[in-house]
C-alpha cells in the first residue's frame, strides 16, 4: 500500500520554482516537507566548506562544544540564557558571515523569495541566515539532536495567529553515513513540549544529498539522526516568516 502524501516529502526541481510551476506552501499543506535537489552544485559546496573550515575561529561554540554556528543561531542563544548576547553581537554576526561566506546570506533570502513568491527581507536586529557546524564523533553524531519544533523566534502573536512559518537546511557536506532528519507528522500548539503520543505518529528520515535544500513547516516536529564516519554535518540554516501583508517574510537565523 502507498504511504499518503501527509507521510512522504515532496521533491520539486529548482527551474519548476524559477518558472513558477510549483507552489511549495500548498505542498507544504500536504507533505512533511519539500526537497529541492541541486540548489549548489557540489563543487560549490566545496568551496564554501573550505572558507567555513577557514574561519573556524570565528566560529560560536554552543552547549560546551556539542555544536558550532558560523553566525549566531536564535534557539542556541535562547536555551544557554545568552538572548542578549545575540542581539548585541548581531551586526557583528553579519559581517562576519558577509566576511567569510560573501554573498551568502543574501543568497538565501533570494532562494526564500523564490520559495514563497514574494519579498524575504533580513529580521530588524536579528542574525542573517547561518550555518550550522556538528562535529563528527561528538555528542550529537553519537546521540542525535533534540526533538524540537522551530517556533522560538515567533513572537506571541504570531504563534497564536499560526502565521505561516518556514525553516530551509541546504546541506554544504553530509557526513558519511547517517544524519538524516526525521520528521513527524506533527504539529503542535505548544512551543515548548512535545506530545506524549508523538511518536506514535509515524517519522520519515530524509538523508542529505551535497547541495540539496529540505524546506519544513516550521511548527513541524523533526530531529537530527546520529551519524557516523569521520566527516563533521554542516548546514546552513535560515527560517522565515510571513508577515501580515501576506508577500513579505522576515528571515533570521
Amino acid at each position: 500500500m502507498a504511504d499518503s502524501p501527509r507521510v512522504t516529502v515532496a521533491e520539486c526541481e529548482l527551474d519548476a520554482l524559477r518558472s513558477g510551476t510549483v507552489d511549495v506552501l500548498a505542498l507544504l499543506d500536504t507533505h512533511l516537507g519539500v526537497r529541492v535537489p541541486g540548489v549548489l552544485s557540489p563543487t560549490e559546496c566545496a568551496a564554501l566548506v573550505r572558507r567555513v573550515y577557514a574561519g573556524s575561529p570565528f566560529w560560536t561554540p554552543d552547549f560546551d562544544g556539542v555544536q558550532f554556528s558560523l553566525g549566531r543561531a536564535w534557539y542556541t542563544h535562547l536555551e544557554q540564557d545568552r538572548e542578549d548576547e545575540y542581539f548585541a553581537q548581531a551586526r557583528t554576526s553579519d559581517a562576519t558571515v558577509e566576511r567569510l561566506l560573501p554573498g551568502f546570506q543574501a543568497r538565501m533570502r533570494e532562494l526564500i523569495a523564490l520559495l514563497v513568491r514574494g519579498q524575504a527581507h533580513r529580521r530588524e536586529g536579528w542574525c542573517g541566515p547561518g550555518l550550522h557546524i556538528f562535529p563528527a564523533d561528538g555528542w550529537l553524531s553519537n546521540n542525535g539532536g533534540d526533538v524540537h519544533f522551530d517556533t522560538e523566534g515567533l513572537t506571541d502573536t504570531q504563534y497564536e495567529q499560526r502565521a505561516r512559518a518556514l525553516t530551509l537546511v541546504l546541506m554544504l557536506q553530509p557526513p558519511e553515513s547517517g544524519g538524516a532528519l526525521r520528521l513527524w507528522d506533527v504539529a503542535f500548539p505548544q512551543r515548548e513540549k512535545v506530545p506524549d503520543d508523538a511518536f506514535q505518529a509515524r517519522g520519515h528520515d530524509v538523508d542529505y544529498r551535497v547541495g540539496e535544500l529540505l524546506v519544513i513547516d516550521s511548527y513541524r516536529l523533526h530531529q537530527i539522526q546520529p551519524f557516523r564516519g569521520g566527516r563533521d554535518r554542516i548546514s546552513a540554516t535560515a527560517h522565515a516568516v510571513r508577515l501580515d501583508s501576506g508577500t513579505d517574510w522576515e528571515v533570521w537565523f
